[in-house]
């Protein structure tokens, strides 16, 4: 979340950015924030103004007593009492503005970078690259859903059996397909320089406001009601929330982890042609990269995470292209990001595999990650996060993109995982 100094420093600045992500009442917001912290601060000059008063009694007390002045000592007592009263009072009100700003700060979402074009929809998105070779497969080409079912690799109809909708089975191949998709990705990672980190799929509470899922996304996520847990969007989640409440050396930074996870997500308004196949379900593999950084350095960090994405993608030999987000299509909690996109030439559309987003300090000041610089200050990091990759539409455009009469042709680099160079039985 924001941190209340950003915003009683640079008002109308964060308004400005905020009008950006198109946010609605962001005036009023801000303003409601600022209230709160009027009051918080008002009320905290009372009360310390009536904790030196009860100092100030509580040391005449003994001194009229001594003096012989008992009348005048039990009437400083009483008023001792009446104002440790009042002081419990104005305790009370300034924890509930504190809360309130809490709150209130939980509901805004993060300020967009400058570099951030305008627009309301990903039809604002800018691109900022397109390369590889998008294959011309003729007028028999089959869709990813036919060519799982013709060589038997995905069963949609036994994942409905099983689970329901979005829960697709992988069997012989596609199994395996995908299993060496996960080892590609893990490997790729740690030759860069990343840590395997294996974290739980279910998260409390705690770690979804940490990271800005909550509230923001809380009718998107499984919920576990009876021990309130929720299954997990993206290994974003627990593993940026190992940090929560740690306080960092910074030459231990920047950090870098990886992670495979099965990922869960009721795509609640989801239909048409973005469902079918493997287009969009309700738990799919990604492997995610994610950085702790210093504000200094995070932007240099971003840059080598896309050119990271972008490696796996040219090794895939898949044809890509990178947009920067609009103001309006950016999530609650990022401050710059791009998203990746494959082209899927049997359905003749991009879809997305990807997003690459810093988040600056907004997910560290609501995780209370923090590091220690040379000169022993205490800093808020800058936390970063992408998909590498996430499986589904990869796995649909490489079945798609390399159909050929003789089968489906596996790319070389994943030839070493999965053991096979063609699907043709």
């Amino acid at each position: 979340m924001l941190t209340l100094k950003t915003i009683l420093e640079n008002r109308e600045d964060v308004i400005r950015r905020l009008g950006k992500k198109h946010f609605a009442n962001a005036e009023e917001m801000i303003d409601k924030v600022i209230a709160q912290d009027e009051v918080r601060r008002a009320t905290q000059k009372e009360l310390d103004n009536t904790l030196a008063t009860m100092n100030k009694l509580s040391k005449s007390i003994g001194a009229l007593m001594k003096a012989g002045n008992k009348a005048e000592a039990e009437a400083a007592k009483a008023e001792t009492a009446t104002l440790k009263e009042q002081s419990k009072a104005l305790s009370v009100k300034m924890e509930e503005a504190a809360e309130n700003i809490k709150q209130l700060l939980l509901q805004i979402p993060n300020l967009p970078h400058e570099s951030v074009p305008e627009g309301r929809t990903a039809e604002d998105n800018v691109e900022e690259k397109r390369a590889g070779i998008i294959p011309e497969l003729g007028e028999n080409a089959l869709p990813h859903w036919e060519l799982a079912s013709k060589y038997n690799l995905i069963d949609f109809e036994l994942g409905v059996k099983i689970s329901g909708a979005g829960f697709p089975v992988y069997i012989g191949k596609g199994a395996r397909l995908q299993r060496a998709l996960i080892n590609f990705f893990l490997d790729e990672a740690r030759n860069a320089g990343y840590t395997e980190i294996m974290p739980p799929t279910v998260v409390n509470a705690a770690s979804g406001y940490g990271t800005g899922q909550l509230p923001d996304k809380e009718g998107q996520m499984y919920h576990c009601e009876v021990d309130d847990l929720y299954l997990i969007p993206t290994a974003e989640v627990p593993v940026t929330n190992i940090y929560r409440d740690v306080i960092l050396n910074e030459k231990q930074l920047p950090i870098k982890n990886c992670a495979y996870t099965e990922c869960f997500r009721r795509e609640a308004g989801s239909y048409g042609k973005d469902v079918r196949g493997l287009n969009r379900l309700h738990e799919f593999s990604k492997i995610e990269i994610v950085r702790i950084d210093t504000p200094q350095h995070s932007e240099a960090s971003h840059k080598e995470m896309l050119n990271h994405v972008e490696g796996l993608l040219q090794k895939l030999e898949l044809p890509y292209r990178i947009l920067r987000l609009c103001g309006g299509d950016m999530s609650f909690t990022a401050s710059l990001c791009f998203d990746f996109e494959v082209y899927s030439a049997a359905q003749q559309r991009w879809l997305e595999v990807s997003s690459v987003s810093n988040f600056e300090s907004y997910q560290a000041n609501r995780l209370k990650c923090r590091y220690r610089n040379a000169d022993g200050k205490i800093e808020l990091c800058h936390t970063l996060n992408g998909s590498a990759l996430a499986l589904p539409r990869i796995l649909a455009a490489l079945l798609e993109n390399n159909q050929t009469p003789e089968g489906i042709r596996i790319p070389k680099a994943l030839v070493p995982y999965c053991g096979f160079d063609i699907i043709n039985d």
